[in-house]
């Protein structure tokens, strides 16, 4: 399962449980994990490893890897660098059409693709997030959105103030 978590929010929570109901063990990508910081992408890979680790439990992290995948300029090269990064794979879950695709129209390898349910897709948006938090909503606005171990980590990274600044 790919994603940016930009932040690491409810929803993510759910497709990962969603995953983690299908299969023993799970192989989580950072999408992006080369980006400098910047509005739309404001958080390190190392900080969104970290909100996914405090929002799991001990449980569901032994049943988890994270691995950063960086951005390349061509789609074929991304699925070659996500197979040199992450180890063998079986299913891809996803709600991303251009990756769906993607795996769906490769030729070696067959990776099955599984899309996962969106939990309040409207309310539950990593952009909607960082809007509220870079525009000074109340803190309960946006807490309500996130795990509580994200909460945890966006306080002490100071969220609210670099996507303001960004």
């Amino acid at each position: 399962m790919v994603g940016r978590f930009q932040p690491f929010h409810l929803g993510h929570m759910s497709a990962l449980r969603f995953a983690l109901g299908t299969a023993d063990r799970l192989w989580i990508g950072i999408g992006s994990s080369n980006r400098p910081p910047e509005a739309a992408n404001p958080f390190t890979a190392a900080e969104r490893r970290d909100m996914i680790l405090s929002s799991v439990d001990a449980g569901t992290a032994a049943r988890i890897a994270i691995y950063d995948i960086p951005d390349v300029a061509n789609h074929v090269r991304w699925l070659d660098l996500i197979d040199e990064i992450v180890p063998p794979f079986g299913v891809v879950f996803t709600n991303d059409r251009l990756t769906e695709s993607l795996y769906s129209g490769r030729r070696r390898g067959a990776v099955r693709t599984v899309r996962i349910p969106f939990l309040d897709r409207d309310e539950l948006s990593g952009t909607r997030i960082r809007n509220m938090l870079g525009g000074g909503a109340p803190t309960s606005d946006w807490q309500r959105l996130v795990p509580s171990g994200t909460r945890d980590v966006l306080r002490r990274r100071g969220a609210a103030t670099r996507l303001a600044d960004l």
